[in-house]
């Protein structure tokens, strides 16, 4: 028997909670994981609360990642006690997922925890973290370094802004916060931004065009805060956009393509191929203070998921929720 969080739809209405069950309900696949840690992201949140359509049937065990040691294997790749982490792939939303304290997966889908970490912090950093690294990673392909200037950080007090921040700070660029929460200026300011916009600013419809700022962008709103950001790059400017907290429409226009050259790069980190997990993984090795990543977590119990995942969605939860599956 194992603990889980358990999403049901059936003659009665949607529902979450923490049940027991039995490890024969595992869903299929070649690898076997007793879960250490898992995360609770903003995805997971639209899970459990029933608030967006993520869940794809049910039951459901919600959870987009998590790390821990392999059970057992017939996989080639894993042998027992292999420490493992999974994001993405679907899990969670059509395959049994990570706020559990077991998962059964395909081991094409697993990767090593990087030997630079220990399971609690590769899932402080989690989907979010490896979501900013993807970014930072677009900017710099498609050029982008300290020395073509500054870069807008959006939703900065989440997941994927507060490492976005920190490793991009410690890469040397000078970056702006963007936040509809101006208490979190210290906290910000503290994971390496240089200053603090108000989420007003960019919420509102906007100019086709606006004066040239940004050398870059990680955006995680979408909408009109999306169009805002392309409106506002620098000739040759580049956004990342990796989230929809704001909405899923993108009511821009086409004049800082077309007048600017700028670059609007899409950030997939569900279905990434394996190489470029393993190299975002790597750099987070060396690009991400580790004494960052503890001052922007705050770790809960399984039985704690449900009750957050509502503070999640009304964006009052600040940096990453590690979820101690085994408490």
């Amino acid at each position: 028997m194992f603990k889980a969080v358990l999403i049901e739809r059936d003659a009665q209405p949607y529902r979450a909670g923490v049940q027991s069950l039995d490890e024969a309900r595992l869903p299929a696949g070649d690898v076997t994981v007793r879960i250490d840690y898992s995360t609770l992201n903003y995805k997971d949140a639209l899970a459990i609360t029933g608030k967006g359509p993520v869940v794809r049937q049910f039951p459901m065990v919600p959870g987009i990642d998590f790390a821990g040691t392999v059970a057992s294997s017939s996989n080639s790749a894993y042998k027992n006690g292999d420490k493992v982490l999974l994001n993405g792939w679907g899990v969670g939303e059509n395959h049994w997922g990570g706020l559990a304290q077991m998962a059964r997966v395909k081991g094409e889908w697993l990767i090593p925890v990087p030997s630079a970490f220990s399971s609690r912090q590769a899932m402080a950093i989690g989907t979010a973290g490896y979501t900013a690294m993807l970014c930072v990673i677009a900017l710099e392909r498609h050029g982008i370094t300290p020395d073509s200037g500054e870069i807008l950080v959006t939703g900065a007090a989440g997941g994927v802004g507060s490492v976005a921040l920190a490793v991009l700070s410690k890469l040397g660029f000078r970056v702006a916060a963007v936040t509809g929460r101006p208490a979190e200026s210290d906290f910000l300011k503290q994971l390496g931004a240089a200053e603090i916009l108000e989420r007003a600013q960019f919420a509102a419809p906007g100019k086709p065009l606006s004066k040239e700022r940004w050398a870059g962008a990680i955006d995680v709103v979408g909408s009109h805060t999306l169009a805002n950001v392309c409106a506002s790059l620098r000739y040759g400017g580049v956004v990342a956009a990796c989230g929809l907290a704001g909405g899923m429409d993108f009511p821009g226009t086409v004049a800082p393509f077309i007048l600017r050259g700028i670059t609007l790069a899409g950030i997939d980190s569900v279905m990434r191929p394996r190489i470029d997990r393993l190299e975002a993984w790597r750099r987070l090795t060396q690009d991400l203070d580790i004494k960052k990543l503890d001052f922007l977590t705050e770790e809960i119990t399984l039985s704690q998921v449900i009750e957050r995942a509502a503070l999640v969605l009304q964006g009052r939860i600040r940096g990453r929720i590690v979820v101690d599956t085994n408490r």
